[in-house]
């Protein structure tokens, strides 16, 4: 708002305005009237930010509530918003003049007027960084927030459509953030309380600001055959209400009204052309009983070819929020296609008035629309608000705040941040940046300095001062104190606190070994070799068992003076047996060097070739030959490097191919047959199955063959046969 002209009055001459309206009217009664008295002394020579007169705009919010059918107390508080900016204590003089309820309302709505001002100043400025959907979520569940009752949102309702009826009066264009906030944020909330003309208007008048030219493309369009169409729909109208009326079926027929944002809407979510919008021709057929809508629709599908894939009951398969409807489609013998819909009147009070309200359907249903979706328990409490504004002229105060568990506070770019009921300005700082959290250390709540276990209000700004470094105070987390509501806010303050521990615990652990590596005369080892070594992912991990002592140092010291053990005789007398190039080994497996050393093939890995692979050697059973890529070697190889040796595949026996087991694990849906489906895919591939193990748990088999092969790359092949099987997930080797 501008600032008051000298002929407004100063906050002084408060008290003789009061005893004015006090004196020329009982109190609390025609409070409409002394409101508008009330506050036309500070407003009637304001303007607002869009150049529009205050007073008048408050006598416009005042009848479009009227025509809502909001109550008197709605009413008066459109005047009486306006006049908080200009009053010391307008929470005390208000509730003096007029009463608690109403001071509870001027001031929550002109604090809701406050904060849209800033975000739009914000996302105007380019200063908003969270993403456009998310803020706008956070903005609609803000105004819901706000409404302890509903006539907080409904003011905002009010004088949003005034703005733009104001512009569009003038031919002025409102501005961008005006029109996007009333698209994306003010009409969806319309819809979801049922208040359909005006999210109509609203709809289609910030439509108009935001795309002009498609706008008045489809105004055109609509204008070019509108007489036509209307006296065509008229004369339906007339003929099927008097139709019904000779079958027995009382029905009364309306012409539904079409909107430009709901054609355009229509358009881009179904990708049509205007011609193919169905319901530019719309009727809808209300009648008695249940019965009588089938029988309608019978006769109206007699009468007009039915579109058959448009056609939906939602009678007998009600939407899951209640929405009850027959929905069909049909052309007359012109071609032109007619969107019909049958209803009983209770279904009708039902889709306008109830809970399932309409915006289901336009906004997120299934048929694909763009728009708002909603969710779960948010939903629940829309339902609330729904009957709450059914009984809103029976309030003559606020009611039961909603959305009771969650508050909604700005920071000081006018970012909307939502937090749990009760938080305070630490878990404030927390949801903002963990590192803000840890480094809190004062705040500002709407430009004063407050305590950090203040407990935070619904639209206050925040901001926090912090230290350069530092961490959290260990009083955070006493429950008593009250610094923190939130439960993430809590979590992360202990995890700062558990990395302190871990910091001073890892210092403690390479202090030790440090001094271990000093008496063993080993200061020249890598430390994160030693940790490897040990089978340790860093250094770190290694101090930190050591720290705790958790890991005996006696391990280190075994590794940095490995013992001497001496092969088994027969195991020393095949590394010195000499090489015969006419023999090969055990397994087809040659030890680089040495041909004659016992070998094995591991069993975790099942090498077979043209495996890449290594050996190591055992104490007692000569060399274990394991895949490059098998965990376990690598295990082993990390802890005792020296015990590695080169092997390489040799050739095959004289006598034939070697073959060499391998594992197969199969994944799939459990199903009869399933076993031996797979099982015929190894034997068609000549496979020979050695062993199965099979488990099956909720629908889900694992199972797994063991199968002999002369050649690995060859099981790829038969390991995509496998997948192909019916129910098969995934087939791996093991």
């Amino acid at each position: 708002m501008k600032s008051l002209t000298a002929e407004q009055p100063e906050a002084a001459a408060v008290p003789e305005l009061i005893a004015a309206t006090e004196q020329a009217m009982p109190h609390q009664a025609h409070a409409l009237a002394r409101a508008r008295a009330f506050a036309e002394p500070f407003i009637a020579g304001e303007t607002l930010d869009t150049g529009e007169n205050t007073l008048a705009h408050a006598d416009a919010v005042a009848a479009i509530l009227k025509s809502m059918g909001g109550s008197e107390a709605m009413q008066a508080a459109s005047y009486l918003v306006y006049a908080c900016p200009h009053l010391n204590k307008p929470q005390e003089v208000i509730a003096k003049a007029f009463g608690e309820h109403y001071a509870a309302l001027a001031l929550e709505t002109n604090k809701l007027v406050r904060i849209q001002e800033q975000t739009r100043e914000a996302e105007d400025a380019g200063q908003l960084v969270d993403d456009a959907k998310v803020q706008t979520e956070k903005v609609r569940k803000m105004l819901l927030a706000f409404s302890r009752d509903l006539r907080v949102v409904m003011l905002r309702l009010a004088s949003r459509l005034q703005t733009l009826r104001w512009h569009a009066a003038r031919k002025t264009v409102a501005p961008p953030s005006v029109a996007r906030e009333a698209l994306s944020v003010f009409a969806p909330l319309a819809n979801r309380l049922g208040i359909w003309q005006l999210k109509w208007e609203m709809e289609d008048l910030a439509f108009r600001f935001l795309e002009p030219d498609t706008y008045r493309k489809v105004a055109g369009l609509l204008d070019e055959k509108r007489a036509e169409r209307e006296e065509y729909v008229e004369q339906l109208r007339s003929r099927l209400q008097e139709e019904l009326k000779v079958q027995g079926v009382q029905a009364s027929v309306f012409g539904r009204p079409k909107h430009i944002y709901s054609i355009v809407k229509k358009m881009r979510g179904k990708s049509l052309d205007f011609d193919q919008v169905f319901d530019i021709r719309a009727l809808r057929v209300i009648v008695p009983e249940v019965k009588d809508c089938y029988a309608a629709l019978s006769w109206v599908h007699q009468q007009f070819t039915p579109i058959v894939e448009e056609f939906d009951d939602y009678i007998a398969r009600p939407k899951p929020n209640g929405y009850q409807s027959l929905h069909t489609i049909v052309r007359d013998k012109a071609g032109r296609p007619i969107e019909i819909q049958i209803r009983t009147q209770a279904m009708h009070d039902h889709a306008e008035h109830g809970v399932a309200a309409h915006w289901a359907y336009k906004e997120a249903g299934t048929k694909g629309y763009a728009g708002v979706s909603a969710s779960g328990e948010y939903d629940a409490k829309i339902a609330v608000l729904r009957q709450l504004l059914a009984w809103e002229r029976d309030l003559a105060g606020s009611g039961e705040g909603l959305f009771e568990d969650r508050i909604y506070v700005l920071t000081p770019d006018a970012a909307i941040v939502e937090l749990p009921q009760g938080a305070t300005p630490v878990d404030f700082a927390y949801s903002v940046h963990t590192g803000l959290g840890h480094r809190c250390r004062g705040a500002r709540v709407d430009g004063a300095m407050v305590p950090l276990n203040t407990p935070l209000q619904n639209g206050q700004t925040v901001e926090i001062t912090v230290a350069k470094e530092g961490g959290p105070s260990r009083d955070w987390l006493n429950a008593d104190l009250g610094f923190l509501a939130s439960n993430r806010a809590k979590a992360k303050v202990r995890a700062w606190f558990n990395e302190q521990i871990r910091h001073e615990t890892i210092a403690r652990g390479r202090e030790a070994v440090e001094k271990l590596l000093q008496r063993e005369g080993k200061t020249a080892v890598k430390l994160e070799d030693l940790a490897s070594q040990l089978g340790f992912k860093s250094a770190d991990d290694l101090f930190a068992v050591v720290g705790k002592d958790e890991y005996s140092l006696r391990h280190i010291e075994a590794l940095l003076r490995p013992a001497v053990v001496p092969l088994p005789q027969d195991e020393f007398l095949l590394l010195k047996k000499p090489r015969h190039a006419d023999r090969t080994p055990k397994g087809g497996v040659l030890v680089v060097g040495i041909d004659s050393l016992m070998t094995q093939l591991a069993k975790c890995c099942k090498p077979a070739p043209p495996d890449a692979i290594s050996g190591f050697v055992t104490r007692g059973k000569g060399v274990s030959v394991h895949r490059h890529d098998c965990s376990n070697f690598r295990e082993l190889a990390a802890r005792s490097a020296e015990r590695v040796i080169e092997v390489e595949w040799g050739a095959p026996p004289a006598e034939g191919a070697a073959v060499y087991p391998v594992d197969v694990a199969v994944e799939a849906a459990d199903r009869q047959g399933l076993l031996r489906d797979i099982s015929e895919v190894f034997a068609k591939e000549k496979m020979n199955v050695i062993g199965v193990q099979t488990q099956s748990l909720r629908g889900t088999a694992w199972m797994t063959f063991t199968v002999e092969i002369a050649d690995s790359g060859r099981l790829n092949k038969v390991l995509h046969l496998v997948a192909e099987v019916q129910g098969v997930r995934r087939a791996k080797r093991r």
